[in-house]
Formats: C-alpha cells, structure tokens, sequence
C-alpha cells in the first residue's frame, strides 16, 4: 500500500514457467537442475504399457521430482526416470499386464527385482526408486501401499573392492589428460588467432577461405551450416550442407575452435587427479568464480560456489583452486616442468578450461565449464555443445588413449578409468580429506580400498621405524630420581655435577621455577633448537630429546597422561599421519616410561589430577605453540 491508501503495482510476474506434467500430448514431465537454467523432459508416451498406467505414474513421478521432494539434482531425475522405464518395461513382458495404477501387486515389484538382479548388482536400487515413485501415486492397491511401509530391499553386494590405481597408472592417466588438453590449447588458439586475422581483412590465401568461412560460421552458432534432409526414412531432418563434407567430419570441424566431448572429459579426470573433488562437483562446476589473489601478482587462486547435495545441510560449499604444484603429479625431474606449463596446478588446469570453453558457454548459454561436442546425445538429446565428465566419456577418452592396467603378463588389460577412482587414488596418495571428515576418509575410502594397502603398510612401517630410530639416536631427557632429591638436600654440588648442571640451576629446577610441561629446563639460552643467546621457541614436545630437559620424579604424572593420549590418537588419526606427527615422541616416552617401575607408573596416572589433564589437553592441542 501506499501512504495515500492506495494499492502499490507489483511487477507483472509474466507467464509462468512449465513444469512437471506439461498439458498436452506426449505425456512429458519437465524437471529443471537446482539452477533453475537446464531442464530434462521426460517422456511416459516412449514407455510401453496402457495409457491409464503410464499416466498415474507420470504424475507420480512429476510429484516425486517436484521443487521440495527431497530430488536434489538433473541426474538424480534422470535416474529415477530410467527406473520407471524399467518398471515399465518388466510389466509388458507378463502374461497379464496391469492396465491401471490400481492393479499393481506386490508381486510385481518383487518380479523386477529378481529380473534385474540377473543382469544388474544395482537392482535393489533401480526397486526402491520405482517404491518411492509410487509412494506418490494415488489410487494404489491397499496390498501395495502396506508394502511400500516396509522396509526396502538390501543391495547385492560385489565380491569384489573398489580399488585405487598404482602410482604409475596414476601417472598415465594424468598424463594422457595433459596431453589431450595441451593440444587442444595449441589448436584453438592456433585457430582463434587465425580467425582474427581473417575477420580483420588480412587476406590468409584463397585455398583458406572457405575453411575460415565455415571456422566463423563455427565460432559463431556452435555447429556446422544445415539443410534439411530432402529424401529418406529421416526427411526432413537437419544435415550438413554439401560443401561441408568436403572440409571434413562435423565433429573435427566443430573442435576447431570448441573441445570436443572426449577433451572436456579429459579435463574432468585432470581437475578430479589435482583436487581430489567429488565427481558430482567435478561435473558441475562452473565458469563463475572470485579471485581470491585480486589479480595482484600473488598465488593466483580461483574460489568456487559448488554443490554437494549428499550433504543436506552442507551441500553448499567452497571450491579453492589455487596455483601451486601438486606433488604427485609433477615429473621427476623438475626442470623439465616449464614455467608456462599452467596443467600442473588446479588454478592452471581451470584457467585453460576457462580460456578453451569462453566462446562455447556463450552459444550454448550455459556457465558450465566442461563444455564439449557431442554429435548426439541419445534419449532426445541431441547433437551440440553440452556439459561432459561423465563416466561414459571417461571410459570413452581412456579407450581412446589405448590406457592399460599394470600387469606380469601379456598382453595386459585395458585400464578401467572412472572418476571416483581417480579420486580414491588421490585421497590414497595424499591421505587428506576432502569434502568430508577424517573419519569418512579412513572408513568410507582408504579402509574399503585394496589398491594399494600393501603398498600403503610398507609406508606406515618404514615411517615408524624411522621415527624409532631417530629416538633410539637422540636419546631422551635425563631424569633426576628421589635419591638424587635426597641427597642434594645434603650435598647440591655433588648432584649438580653428576647431571652437568650449575648448583644454582638445580636449586631452582628442584623449586619448581625451571618447569615446562614434562620437564624443566636448565637451559633455556643455550637450546639446539634456537641461535645462541637467543630463547628457545621450539615445540615442549622436542624437550624429550632435548639435552637442556632434566625430568624429576613430580614430571611423571604429565609423561603418563600424554603417553596415554597419544595413545589414544593412535586409533583416531590415520596411521602414516600419526606415525609422522607422534612417532618420536611416542617412541621417547615410552623408553623414559620404562626407566619407572611399573608401579610408579601406575601411581602416577592414577594421581593425575583435572588440573594435569587440562593442561596436557592444552599441550596436544599445541595452545603452547609460538606462531
């Protein structure tokens, strides 16, 4: 309302958008991506089966893909659509086929079942998405809808393991990837610069110009000049004009200066190997991005809004692309990586999709960044340029690239490249988590993955006797017992000497006043650790090997409570992490441990006060750390 009173115009909203069931013929249902920019239609009219059927499980599917049904993405519609065909399918090959929502059985979701497990391990999957379909049915048999309350069918599990690859497969992979996009960089830019050339006046020489007519015709609308086809079963349709042919294939005139599909593909393994990203991410990410770096001159970085809808809540997140090698992807011998080698880092491998695709989003409208040709696309689909990545393409440009498996024998097999094994084999060689927690890491990832566990363990082992061996060389803290105490009551320049330190330093040490955590320290200008003169600023957790540290017998109760939550690290951090970060110092506590009787020990943990516990929580948690 206005002051005056009077009704304030709304902008005209204009005609709303179509969605879900669209009227008319066909039986399609339209479902749009989160983005609301791409849309899928499904069509129930290509299904076999009664009209009746086919409709009722149309508007249950519009229902069960609808804005707020718990349908988080373009190919989870697309999923549970294929499904339904399925379904659809399965009921035509019975002698008795249901002609209306309501005839359906139970008996006839318990029959695809076991049709499918035959052929398919995803069976019990492809069942439940039909059940929660028809959950949003009306009409249903009062059998069915009770079935649909019980609890759903359990995947076939495989015998087998998803597995990582080797490093040298890895390697492969990695660099089949480069070399597809490194070409595709050299011929597109090749290209553009020509097509300037030829749009500015300079004349490229007569045998180019048809080719460079149909290179702009090209960059301009994404596809090659068309006519309809005059003659044939397919009259009618769209063909390349004559004189296209002889210039060359669609596909290969198209890449000229777009990727072709299998070259965005290659850019999705490369950015999946150098991230370590979820497929799903991978496959979605776009072209929209800040720079963090302000474009200073400094670590370039690139962040991204991506989507995970697996976390719910989280589902929104930041993607961090920035430029810096990666280290298990960059070559053995340093000086042969260029400086201008930009697909080496993850900011480098999404600026060069960034370049390469600039002129395809804006044909396609899209702001996708894997943007690649496809001569069709199936299920209506069609040819164009569309978003590439997934494991179909992937599979396609491994075989491609002709990529085989490690293996003794001849001949050896070819290599099965997918993009959640290009991450399990980055989250195997890096041992970090990415987009999910440490505790996802080692029980989702790296304890079902078999590729490389024996590799894996001879790391582990040889990290922890290393780390044994460094303490078995560096020794640890001197430790003053309650004999010493006792007799530096009588005689301090006798204990003094014996430990190597001044009288008067003992007398303070034995006060209290020289106390850091699990020692004292007669020392503190004159540490390894720190120039001469200088305080020492390194960690309390180095006094264990540290010649300036005396334990004494009131020490013993904080070694004890950290020995223990070290410990207890042990089953929560991943083994080579803990093994790197606790190692020594496990190592060098539990040898000074064993300079104690058993009993002491014991005492002393039961001794332990909340006041020690706190402050060993603060340790462990470095609150003590200088930065």
């Amino acid at each position: 309302m206005s002051r005056r009173g009077r009704r304030a115009a709304l902008p005209d909203t204009g005609q709303a958008t179509a969605r879900g069931l669209l009227p008319g013929p066909g039986l399609v249902v339209r479902v749009f991506a989160q983005d609301g920019g791409r849309y899928y239609d499904c069509r129930f009219a290509a299904f076999p089966g009664p009209e009746s059927l086919r409709v009722a499980l149309a508007e249950a599917f519009a229902r069960r893909t609808a804005p707020g049904a718990g349908v988080a993405s373009l190919h989870t519609a697309q999923r549970i659509y294929r499904c339904v065909g399925i379904f659809c399918r399965y009921l035509a090959t019975l002698a008795w086929p249901p002609q209306q929502i309501s005839d359906l059985l139970p008996e006839h979701l318990d029959g695809m079942l076991t049709s499918r497990q035959e052929k398919v391990l995803g069976a019990a999957e492809e069942v439940g998405e039909v059940r929660n379909v028809l959950a949003h049915a009306q009409g249903l048999a009062t059998d069915l809808a009770a079935k649909l309350k019980e609890a759903p069918p359990r995947r076939k599990r495989s015998s087998g393991r998803k597995t990582s690859y080797s490093r040298q497969e890895f390697r492969r992979i990695v660099d089949a990837a480069r070399a597809d996009l490194r070409a595709a960089a050299e011929r597109i830019r090749a290209n553009r610069e020509l097509l300037q050339r030829f749009r500015d006046g300079e004349e490229p020489g007569a045998a180019l110009d048809r080719r460079l007519e149909l290179m702009d015709w090209v960059n301009r609308f994404g596809d090659v000049p068309r006519t309809p086809r005059k003659s044939g079963v397919w009259e009618g349709s769209q063909v390349p004009q004559e004189w296209v042919y002889g210039l060359g294939k669609t596909s290969e005139i198209v890449s000229w200066v777009h990727l072709s599909g299998l070259e965005a593909a290659a850019g999705a393994v490369l950015l999946t190997a150098l991230t370590g990203e979820n497929p799903g991410v991978i496959q979605e990410i776009r072209a929209s991005h800040h720079r963090a770096d302000g474009h200073t001159g400094a670590i370039r970085t690139a962040i991204l809004s991506t989507r995970k809808p697996r976390r719910r809540s989280r589902a929104y997140m930041e993607l961090i692309l920035s430029d810096i090698p990666d280290w298990i992807t960059v070559p053995a011998d340093p000086e042969s990586l260029s400086a201008r080698d930009e697909l080496h880092t993850p900011f480098g491998v999404y600026a060069l999709l960034h370049e390469l695709t600039a002129r395809s989003r804006e044909v396609s409208g899209s702001d996708q960044l894997l943007l690649g040709w496809s001569e069709s696309g199936g299920r209506g689909a069609g040819r164009g340029l569309r978003p590439k990545g997934g494991d179909g393409w992937v599979r396609a440009w491994a075989a491609s690239h002709g990529l085989v498996a490690d293996a003794d024998s001849a001949p050896p097999e070819p290599l099965r490249v997918t993009l959640s094994e290009v991450r399990l084999t980055y989250l195997e060689l890096h041992q970090k988590p990415v987009a999910h927690t440490e505790k996802t890491l080692a029980t989702t990832y790296l304890l079902r993955n078999r590729g490389n566990l024996v590799e894996y363990q001879k790391v582990v082992a040889a990290a922890l006797e290393g780390e044994v061996a460094k303490a078995r060389v560096r020794g640890i803290m001197a430790v003053l017992t309650r004999e010493d105490l006792h007799q530096a009551q009588e005689d301090v320049e006798a204990v003094a000497a014996k430990h190597g330190v001044d009288p008067t330093i003992l007398t303070r040490m034995i006060s209290g006043e020289l106390d850091t955590v699990m020692n004292a320290c007669v020392g503190h200008t004159s540490s390894p650790h720190a120039p001469p003169g200088e305080p020492c600023r390194a960690s309390f957790m180095l006094c264990l090997g540290c010649p300036c540290a005396r334990a004494l017998p009131r020490h013993l109760p904080i070694q004890v409570l950290v020995h223990d939550q070290l410990e207890v690290r042990r089953q929560q951090l991943d083994a080579l992490q803990w093994a790197e970060r606790f190692a020594l110092a496990h190592a060098q506590l539990t040898d000074l441990l064993g300079q104690h009787d058993e009993q002491d020990v014991h005492d002393a943990r039961d001794g332990a006060t909340k006041a020690d516990q706190h402050l060993v929580d603060r340790f462990l948690n470095r609150e003590f750390d200088l930065r």
